[in-house]
């Protein structure tokens, strides 16, 4: 892996790891938006988890990369549903914010 595809690949998992805890930790900014959007309250810790555990199969993939890559894949989708949310529910202004989050996931799978 370059060294490119490496810093990439950790601000991809910082930036999933770290919204994966704002939300178990219920950070104001982000379960505000996520009530406004009509996500369900019993899906937020679901929510946490898969993208702690797509943070945790980014780091992953510099010793497999196939966990890696699967990790990009799944992040990726993950934030892909997030636009989709934001959108449908006619908070086009936040829309910026998945993508700030989905980027680095999608630059680190076009690098590996």
């Amino acid at each position: 892996m370059s060294t490119t595809a490496t810093v990439v690949t950790a601000v991809a998992a910082f930036m999933a790891g770290f919204s994966g805890a704002a939300v178990l930790l219920r950070a104001k900014f982000v379960v505000e938006p996520l009530a406004a959007y009509g996500v369900p309250r019993t899906w937020w810790n679901t929510l946490g988890l898969l993208k702690l555990a797509g943070a945790l199969g980014l780091v992953a993939g510099f010793w497999l990369p196939v966990v890696g890559v699967m990790a990009a894949v799944g992040v990726v989708l993950y934030f892909a549903g997030a636009v989709i949310t934001v959108v449908r529910a006619k908070a086009y202004g936040h829309v910026a914010f998945p993508l700030m989050y989905m980027a680095p996931a999608a630059a680190a799978l076009a690098l590996m």
